[in-house]
């Protein structure tokens, strides 16, 4: 008979992963429909009871939000506007009730390449924390997630939170997801972008991440270094270019054709740099 184990502490659940055979619960929401009608053959330990992975929290110099957050939790919290591209993210996970129920760390370990949070957080610099009975340690978020539903985590490890400096807590950032209609959609393509401009309303950082268009959600780092310096206008959209998303690798399928893809994703990050700069601009973007 399979096991099934309810702890109320992080303690708890980190002594029994140590056994080892555990299948994590969370929300919920992605596993229940991988299962299908598929009688439930795994051991399951469900953290679902653990109140301290839940909620946000300022610790240690990084804005701190429990693995069991839910997304309505993120929605409504209070947070810099830096965190908007995350919050419009978690407004785009299925519908209000997996919303409520569906958790960010779940969200990361799922490791869909259109997973709706992993874009919004790769440009707010996030770590992922995991505990087991060997300690503490913290990861990139790009180096968790390591391809399609594959992430670092070792199987006695469990994930306590996601950290955020506040160094990335900064400026102004955006969201856009392309779907094949508006809403309970798997994204055809999405970009985040965060921009933070000096006191001459220049460029002065800026992270851009794409997702869906890859095996993971990736950084444009080349377009974030081109477009430092510029003025935070309509006028910087023009240096995007096919050059900038050359790591990319968006794929064929029943959504949408790799060619399509690729030009969404151009199309979007200029709306979302538009969006986030304070302009209407960004449909046309140049090529």
């Amino acid at each position: 008979m399979p096991r099934y184990a309810r702890p109320s502490t992080p303690d708890e659940a980190i002594a029994l992963l140590a056994e080892g055979g555990w299948t994590i619960l969370a929300g919920g929401t992605d596993f229940y429909p991988a299962q299908g009608a598929r009688p439930i053959r795994d051991d399951i330990l469900d953290i679902g009871a653990i109140e301290a992975l839940r909620g946000i929290r300022e610790d240690k110099g990084d804005i701190v939000i429990g693995a069991a957050t839910s997304w309505t939790e993120i929605v409504r919290a209070r947070l810099p506007m830096a965190f908007d591209a995350l919050k419009a993210a978690a407004r785009e996970v299925g519908s209000v009730q997996i919303q409520n129920t569906g958790t960010i760390a779940g969200n990361l370990c799922n490791a869909s390449p259109a997973a709706d949070g992993v874009p919004a957080l790769l440009v707010l610099d996030a770590e992922v924390e995991l505990a087991s009975t060997r300690g503490i340690r913290r990861l990139p978020l790009r180096d968790f997630v390591l391809g399609n539903r594959r992430t670092a985590r070792a199987a006695d490890e469990l994930v306590t939170a996601i950290r955020v400096p506040t160094a990335s807590a900064a400026g102004r950032s955006s969201f856009f997801k392309l779907g094949a209609r508006r809403y309970l959609v798997i994204s055809i393509a999405m970009a985040a972008v965060r921009v933070e401009t000096d006191l001459q309303g220049r460029i002065a950082r800026c992270a851009i991440a794409v997702g869906a268009c890859s095996a993971v959600a990736r950084r444009l780092e080349r377009l974030e270094a081109d477009l430092v310096g510029r003025p935070a206008d309509a006028a910087a959209l023009g240096v995007i270019g096919e050059r900038h998303f050359d790591g990319l690798a968006p794929i064929d399928d029943v959504r949408a054709s790799a060619v399509y893809r690729m030009e969404a994703a151009r199309e979007i990050v200029g709306r979302a740099l538009a969006d986030a700069f304070g302009t209407t601009a960004g449909q046309g973007v140049a090529a």
